[in-house]
């Protein structure tokens, strides 16, 4: 065998045994693999599929790269201080042909999908017929959020019914700020003098004393107060939903 083979087939042992490290770290095989839990509503499975072909793609790309670089690093290193120059090295055309035709197929791919494919699906459930309606106010740094059919306003929790398509309504006081709930998947900017809306529809119950992805964050930086600018976010089923409504007291009712 050539030394030259034997260099490649080195290589390549290292890419992947790289790639499965980087697959068990991404996919929560091992206890640091923490990407991608928390997802609870239709549009987070959405996205989160798209995130995982993208980390399918993505994980043996850059371990291709990092393990010539440590293989050049660990075979071909220099003792001490070179003398001279080292040997020319051309580029092998074949090879160059190849990584720049793949790399063209690789990227118009993930454009069409999960890009357009999974815009236009979010998309088609931003479009459905919604069963609750939130508004949702910023201000530096709290959030005050508004369900106009049921008269309460609040800013201590976000509360929503499991399986409810609800459109978000969200605006800003002061400065551009970011409506962020991790779980869902979903942000969408709030704005001054701006009206924007998204739509996200819980498919599991949970809330943030259990699972730290529900909560409503702030994710724009907007002042020293930042990062405490967050409130719990709980979903539940139906009749605990009517049975919070019928709770609230004036004082939820009227602001606070």
């Amino acid at each position: 065998m050539s030394a030259n083979r034997k260099h490649v087939l080195a290589a390549i042992a290292i890419w992947i045994a790289l790639s499965l490290v980087g697959y068990a770290f991404a996919f929560g095989y091992v206890p640091t693999g923490l990407l991608l839990k928390g997802g609870a509503s239709v549009q987070a499975d959405v996205v989160d599929e798209a995130y995982r072909l993208l980390t399918i793609l993505a994980v043996p790309v850059f371990t291709s790269v990092l393990a010539v670089v440590l293989y050049g690093l660990l075979r071909f290193r220099a003792n001490g201080e070179p003398s001279d120059d080292g040997p020319s090295v051309r580029s092998n055309t074949p090879f160059t042909v190849l990584w720049v035709a793949l790399s063209a197929v690789l990227c118009t791919f993930v454009i069409i999908h999960p890009g357009i494919t999974g815009v236009n699906e979010l998309r088609a459930y931003d479009g459905e017929d919604v069963d609750l309606v939130v508004n949702v106010q910023s201000a530096r740094f709290a959030w005050f959020v508004q369900y106009p059919e049921h008269n309460i306003k609040t800013s201590r929790e976000l509360v929503l019914p499991v399986g409810a398509v609800t459109r978000f309504y969200v605006t800003s006081k002061d400065v551009i700020h970011s409506f962020w709930i991790p779980a869902f998947r979903v942000k969408i900017d709030a704005v001054p003098g701006m009206t924007t809306s998204v739509v996200a529809t819980p498919n599991r119950t949970g809330e943030f004393k259990q699972d730290v992805n529900f909560r409503l964050q702030c994710a724009e930086l907007c002042g020293v107060g930042h990062s405490t600018m967050s409130i719990p976010v709980r979903v539940v089923t139906e009749a605990e939903f009517e049975t919070w409504v019928a709770e609230q007291t004036p004082i939820n009712k009227v602001g606070e």
